[in-house]
């Protein structure tokens, strides 16, 4: 997938209130740290290694043999919402030989995005289900490859998704789509806040 495109980015405000974290997970390859990249308005800190032929050993790369470089720790990225309340976005790496970050990345997040890459839609399994296991608010973005299309039915059905959890599809590439899908998170939190019935559903699922 090609990088995003640079954009002329805000300037930063000296210092901020508060602080909302927001964790973008997902397979190996699905976009993350395109994601976090094209929606920063500072350039991200990013922690991606040249691959080598020793990483086919234990990553499997079917489907994203194009790919060069891959995340080993943790992008992030910074949105400013306004005066005094910002937004943090980490990208967490998506081999399974890195998943025991993801549970220090979940503490203290607002909510999730997981990345699907729809050629590979058994990798987006493992993040859906820690996050469940957390009660972490998520949604779930669908990264446009340019492969075959499926139907929202047909993603949800693959995926076992709760109906009340959002389903959208994305292009990582582009600022102005990595930006409706983190509105859709927020409004999603917002709503399940809103209606507590509705969050304590989440939590058990």
């Amino acid at each position: 997938m090609d990088s995003a495109t640079s954009e002329t980015r805000t300037p930063l405000g000296a210092s901020a209130d508060n602080g909302l974290k927001i964790v973008v997970v997902g397979g190996f390859g699905a976009g993350k740290t395109t994601m976090v990249r094209s929606v920063s308005e500072i350039r991200p800190l990013n922690t991606e290694e040249t691959m080598t032929q020793a990483g086919e050993a234990v990553d499997d790369i079917s489907g994203v043999r194009a790919k060069t470089a891959t995340t080993v720790a943790f992008d992030f990225g910074r949105i400013t919402l306004d005066a005094r309340n910002v937004l943090y976005l980490f990208g967490a790496p998506g081999q399974e030989r890195f998943w025991f970050l993801w549970d220090r990345l979940f503490s203290g997040t607002l909510g999730a995005v997981v990345l699907v890459d729809t050629r590979r839609i058994d990798d987006s399994w493992y993040a859906i289900d820690r996050l469940e296991q957390h009660g972490t608010p998520f949604i779930v973005a669908c990264n446009d490859f340019g492969g075959p299309a499926f139907t929202p039915e047909q993603v949800r059905k693959a995926l076992d998704l709760d109906p009340h959890v959002p389903l959208v599809t994305c292009d990582a590439r582009s600022r102005a789509s990595s930006k409706l899908v983190l509105i859709t998170l927020v409004e999603h939190v917002r709503a399940l806040y809103a209606d507590p019935a509705r969050a304590l559903r989440q939590e058990l699922v």
